[in-house]
């Protein structure tokens, strides 16, 4: 991975092969449970697209997608409390069967609002996948029906996350050294 990775990574704590052996796990397991019928992946901007299109090369039924983009952050490494939809969907989720991918889920607060919204566009059903659960921030209960991993209280990039634009594409998870973000 390029230099400027190397001066600012504290700890590599998903490193690339765990993400991959994962998302297709998780792939098999959507594609079982939605055996016969086509999902409508809804990847929330910008931090999930990375997840996204791995996960939706693993499935083995009919996929389409579209994407939100949501903020309750801003520029800031904690969120806000207030969120904001910033991009809404192109088309309609009436009667179909919505799987909602999201990057983190950490206060629950912006996925709680999200799934609460979603609800209301009248989806035949509403399942969420989350590629990192922070479960030990979360102040608002939200469902998860597909987690990929559990991590700690770390703020993490790489594999979409980022610090201010950066550090998406990196194909690891790693946490920042504190003095970069504070």
């Amino acid at each position: 991975m390029a230099d400027y990775v190397e001066e600012v990574r504290q700890e590599i704590l998903l490193p690339a092969e765990t993400i991959q052996a994962r998302v297709t796990e998780l792939g098999r397991q959507i594609s079982s449970d939605y055996r016969g019928r086509h999902v409508f992946l809804v990847g929330v901007l910008k931090g999930a697209w990375v997840f996204l299109a791995d996960l939706a090369r693993n499935l083995t039924v009919p996929a389409s997608f579209d994407f939100m983009s949501v903020s309750s952050y801003g520029s800031a490494t904690k969120t806000s409390g207030v969120v904001q939809i910033l991009k809404d969907l192109e088309e309609s989720i009436e009667g179909r069967d919505v799987i909602i991918v999201e990057d983190i889920v950490d206060t629950g607060l912006t996925l709680s609002y999200l799934v609460s919204l979603l609800q209301t566009r009248k989806p035949a059903s509403l399942r969420v996948c989350v590629l990192l659960d922070k479960s030990s921030r979360r102040t608002t209960a939200v469902p998860l029906d597909y987690v990929g991993f559990e991590i700690p209280d770390a703020f993490v990039v790489g594999y979409g996350l980022d610090y201010s634009g950066r550090y998406r594409n990196v194909p690891y998870i790693f946490t920042l050294r504190p003095e970069v973000y504070s």
